[in-house]
């Protein structure tokens, strides 16, 4: 088995510490670019092995969840019709909790998504405002009781390691996160990468993320308190329980 990543490059809001693919663009040509993220699949399956199937189809961006329901069945009825389905594949979709997005959700259930991995990134309205959010921390506290009581399987993402964050903080923050009872969450440290807005401030001379050894502590506590819920890392960034890697 093996897993298929389609990209959906395009926002409403560049937030300030991406450097992903992604665009901010009002109008898009959803058709023409459905065509070709089918032309280019069909392009892929030329190129593998035959008696491969699909475990996992993931969603990413960008903003997928800006995507029309319909061209995300359309991929997926695709993505089948090439490769063939493992009977247990997971696919996911990001989406940002805002209610539109959180709409969207629910109309991509019956799309055929089966896990949503929603991009809290924080619960502190302070950190949300620093990163360029368009959510508080109530809209995603709301948005994720939504799409929980519609899919099984859902995941968030943190980020942490923001200047002058203390260790305290930094523990009360994660210990609501996993009072959550996901099976699945990421919990990202802040970094400056080239080319973002928040690089371009560190040039300036702000202070845009948290020392390395300080930095260090928090991946420490983060690491003691999620292995003692039964949350232990299975990659830098992402901590599941067993069964959900």
């Amino acid at each position: 088995t093996f897993g298929l990543y389609v990209h959906w490059p395009f926002c409403q809001a560049k937030c300030p510490y991406c450097d992903f693919n992604s665009h901010v663009r009002t109008n898009v040509d959803e058709k023409a670019f459905g065509n070709a993220l089918l032309t280019e699949m069909t392009h892929m399956a030329s190129l593998l092995p035959e008696h491969m199937s699909l475990s996992s189809v993931f969603f990413g961006g960008g903003t997928p969840s800006l995507m029309p329901p319909w061209l995300v069945e359309q991929l997926i009825i695709h993505a089948k019709n090439l490769f063939g389905f493992a009977s247990n594949i997971e696919i996911t979709a990001e989406a940002n909790p805002t209610s539109i997005e959180v709409k969207s959700m629910l109309e991509f259930r019956q799309a055929g998504i089966n896990r949503v991995s929603m991009g809290v990134q924080s619960l502190d309205d302070a950190d949300l405002k620093f990163l360029g959010r368009e959510h508080s921390v109530k809209d995603a506290l709301t948005a994720l009781d939504t799409v929980r009581k519609a899919f099984d399987s859902v995941s968030i993402d943190l980020i942490y390691g923001f200047p002058n964050q203390g260790a305290e903080a930094w523990r009360t923050m994660l210990s609501q996160a996993l009072s959550l009872g996901l099976g699945h969450i990421s919990l990202y440290q802040l970094t400056i990468e080239p080319g973002t807005i928040f690089h371009t401030r560190q040039r300036k001379g702000e202070i845009m993320a948290l020392d390395d050894d300080r930095a260090a502590d928090l991946y420490e506590i983060t690491q003691e308190m999620t292995t003692a819920v039964g949350l232990p890392a299975y990659e830098i960034s992402n901590h599941a329980t067993v069964g959900q890697e």
